[in-house]
């Protein structure tokens, strides 16, 4: 089968989005991972499908993957990738789009080369709480974002052999059967350094926004970081995370990124 494509890149965390308009497409676990392979397909931490909307409430329905062909619910810098994507594609309109995920019904906003994500609100919420771990107690904050995230604040985020705190933190089975993905985070100012070790990847991305949200809600509850947060990727952007606290619930939460087109091409699977 010869499958069209779009690499996209949202902070450095990177896609191949695939239109799947007309339903023809059905990848298995092990083509998506194909194409996600650096060295033999395209390359990327996940795969989108852009599909109809299966219902008359939104313009589009997203649906992702992580790196090793597994469905996720939703990831942050897809859907800012998938809001260009679909847009670029007619659908919404030129302004953004309301589009269905695994995570629920997402709204999204076009202005320039940013694009604001408005994601389910954040859940779960477990602040300061201790686990030993093989380098000793560690003090850790979890939310689930739309996927679930552990964040872990360091004084030399630079430092942090990621691969191996990260894949410890990720399959404890504290977090179990999910598992967990993983930020490591240091308050800088009036802003956040963040990097992050992603399930299904099982490796760090360059940038995650559902990490970066979750990173933000807890440096402004625990840290008191002022909204909107801002927070620097592994891969140099930054990102942006504001939200609205209503009594125990945590509500409109808005990333804002850019979503940038690497190139198209066509690929034999």
């Amino acid at each position: 089968m010869r499958l069209k494509f779009t690499k996209m890149h949202g902070a450095g965390n990177d896609f191949v989005m695939v239109g799947n308009l007309d339903g023809s497409v059905r990848l298995t676990a092990e083509q998506i991972a194909h194409l996600c392979h650096r060295r033999f397909g395209v390359g990327g931490d996940g795969l989108v499908l852009l599909e109809k909307a299966p219902s008359k409430e939104v313009d589009a329905q997203m649906i992702y993957f992580n790196a090793d062909g597994s469905r996720a619910d939703m990831c942050g810098n897809a859907a800012r990738c998938f809001t260009a994507f679909a847009l670029a594609h007619e659908m919404g309109n030129p302004m953004g789009l309301k589009f269905r995920t695994d995570a629920g019904d997402l709204v999204s906003r076009a202005m320039g080369s940013q694009y604001t994500v408005e994601m389910t609100p954040a859940s779960d919420l477990r602040l300061n709480f201790t686990l030993d771990l093989s380098t000793g107690p560690a003090l850790l904050h979890f939310a689930n974002t739309g996927v679930p995230h552990v964040v872990k604040f360091v004084p030399k985020v630079e430092e942090v052999d990621i691969v191996a705190e990260g894949s410890e933190l990720r399959y404890h089975e504290e977090f179990s059967p999910r598992g967990a993905n993983v930020n490591f985070a240091r308050v800088n100012g009036n802003g956040v350094m963040v990097r992050t070790y992603e399930r299904g990847v099982e490796d760090e991305t360059l940038a995650c926004g559902t990490g970066v949200a979750a990173v933000a809600i807890v440096a402004h509850l625990v840290h008191k970081v002022a909204k909107p947060v801002h927070l620097k990727v592994a891969g140099g952007d930054t990102l942006s995370v504001d939200f609205r606290l209503e009594g125990d619930s945590i509500e409109k939460v808005a990333l804002t990124g850019p979503a940038t087109v690497v190139y198209s091409g066509i690929i034999e699977i």
